[in-house]
């Protein structure tokens, strides 16, 4: 498990393009037979990815100091790649392509497969630290609460799906879900906004090899930007703006941990007011 430092915003309007790389983005999530992941002090959330090509067991590991990896937190997962199942303390889930997991605290064994080794599910995960146990609960993507926003004349036009909130799939503080932009839209989350009480991470996916995504952090009026690819993720302090610009539309999972859950709870920002 790689472990991630926290970054103030004084010392981050600082940070060359590689320093900005070096603590914000997440890559090579996605590697067959492993699990994947790094823990961040901002929220101490951990961010990962599995893809089994022959069953794997989450395991707790050192950084966290627990029996097992459920034993103090909780997990929202979602399936990005093929078919596969997560077995939960015996229990079998069959998640397909964007249907997602909750799993609560106190679960013993949770173990990924795959439906077919050949054509692997790709399980991204985030995990918080949780309070009380919730039931694990799973959520079709057909099921998931939608919402439409934005226009083809803004080029943001997109559905978010909300997988994981107060009002559906109920959790300590790890708030969860996918935006799919239409085609011909680029931008996410513009306007754009900040909340100051949690923090939120974002991994891009469904993009074409030669395409990118410009994603924007930063200060209001000190704005910056990371070059990201498929299947990249990208931590989000809670004073840092998030959003992103392709050059290509793309689906993006969002996830949010922190003092809040109330999705609308953000400081909206003007455009004309970024620098």
């Amino acid at each position: 498990m790689e472990v991630r430092h926290a970054s103030n915003p004084v010392d981050a309007k600082h940070y060359t393009t590689d320093r900005l790389r070096e603590e914000f983005l997440l890559q090579d999530l996605f590697t067959p037979g492993e699990v994947k992941m790094v823990y961040t002090h901002v929220d101490r959330v951990i961010v990962g990815g599995v893809v089994p090509v022959a069953p794997i067991k989450l395991e707790a590991g050192e950084e966290i100091r627990a029996d097992y990896f459920l034993q103090r937190r909780e997990i929202g997962i979602i399936n990005i790649g093929a078919k596969g199942t997560i077995t939960v303390d015996g229990q079998v889930y069959t998640l397909e392509n964007k249907d997602g997991l909750y799993i609560g605290m106190g679960s013993k064994e949770v173990i990924f497969a795959s439906a077919d080794p050949e054509n692997p599910a790709k399980f991204y995960f985030n995990s918080t630290p949780a309070h009380k146990t919730y039931p694990t609960e799973k959520v079709d993507i057909t099921k998931a609460e939608p919402q439409h926003l934005g226009s083809n004349l803004q080029s943001n036009e997109r559905t978010i799906y909300k997988y994981f909130h107060p009002d559906g799939v109920k959790t300590c503080q790890l708030v969860m879900g996918m935006t799919i932009l239409e085609p011909g839209s680029v931008w996410n989350s513009m306007p754009c906004h900040t909340h100051d009480r949690r923090m939120e991470v974002y991994l891009y996916f469904n993009l074409p090899e030669d395409a990118i995504v410009f994603h924007f952090m930063g200060e209001p009026q000190e704005t910056r930007h990371i070059v990201m690819k498929n299947e990249e993720a990208v931590i989000s302090p809670s004073w840092s703006i998030h959003c992103g610009c392709g050059t290509t539309n793309y689906t993006f999972i969002w996830g949010m941990a922190g003092e809040n859950q109330v999705f609308s709870d953000m400081d909206h920002l003007k455009v004309t007011d970024l620098k």
